[in-house]
């Protein structure tokens, strides 16, 4: 597994605590934060490396 997947996905899950329900969202926050060096706020509606979230949405699922 790529190292910078594994590490945003790690902080995905991190980010998601104990409720698994919201790791889509939370893997959506981090590759923002990845990409525009902050995370999200409630009406950002900047784009996304696709790619990347669907990549680190994967790896979060196969790691819990």
């Amino acid at each position: 597994m790529d190292p910078l997947i594994k590490k945003l996905s790690r902080k995905a899950i991190d980010l998601s605590g104990k409720s698994k329900k919201e790791l889509e969202r939370t893997c959506w926050m981090i590759v923002h934060q990845y990409k525009h060096d902050v995370m999200p706020t409630e009406y950002d509606i900047r784009e996304i490396d696709e790619e990347l979230y669907l990549e680190v949405l994967r790896a979060a699922k196969e790691i819990i």
